[in-house]
């Protein structure tokens, strides 16, 4: 784990404002934004359903414009701040996008690879990507299951 800075509530509470957007919409409530030097570059929220895709996770959505703002699929010098603990396939994507930093709120007992199940991240790869969490975990945490208890009502 890594210390947190002075930015990183602020960073996360622009993930949650993206969270709650797909929460809203139908889909479960997890939002993301990559930062670099202090500005966000990539926005991204889950969007699964909407896009009937399984790949549309609000890392990889997330990842991708930040690619698109930078030119280059190396986010080296980024951070990404999201509001779930990330999944194999976005702990994967964080890794090889070079992603220097994961700062999460909530941890996912079920599916997290960051901490919780595994710690994908902590393997001994090429690039390794430093880890602080957890950041404004109940509110994190409240969102979604606040989400969840309105799906079984």
């Amino acid at each position: 784990m890594f210390f947190r800075t002075a930015e990183d509530e602020s960073f996360m509470r622009s993930a949650l404002e993206l969270a709650r957007q797909a929460g809203c919409m139908g889909e479960i409530p997890v939002g993301a934004v990559v930062v670099r030097e202090g500005q966000i570059i990539g926005r991204g929220y889950n969007q699964r359903e909407v896009l009937r895709s399984p790949l549309a996770h609000a890392e990889l959505i997330a990842i991708q414009e930040a690619s698109r703002a930078l030119n280059s699929w190396r986010l080296t010098g980024c951070s990404l701040y999201v509001t779930l603990e990330p999944c194999p396939m976005c702990a994967g994507a964080i890794v090889n996008a070079r992603i220097q930093r994961l700062v999460y709120g909530a941890f996912d007992p079920k599916g997290g690879c960051c901490g919780s199940l595994i710690n994908l991240l902590a393997l001994e790869l090429p690039h390794q990507t430093a880890i602080t969490a957890p950041v404004l975990e109940q509110e994190c945490s409240q969102l979604l299951e606040q989400f969840f208890q309105g799906l079984r009502a």
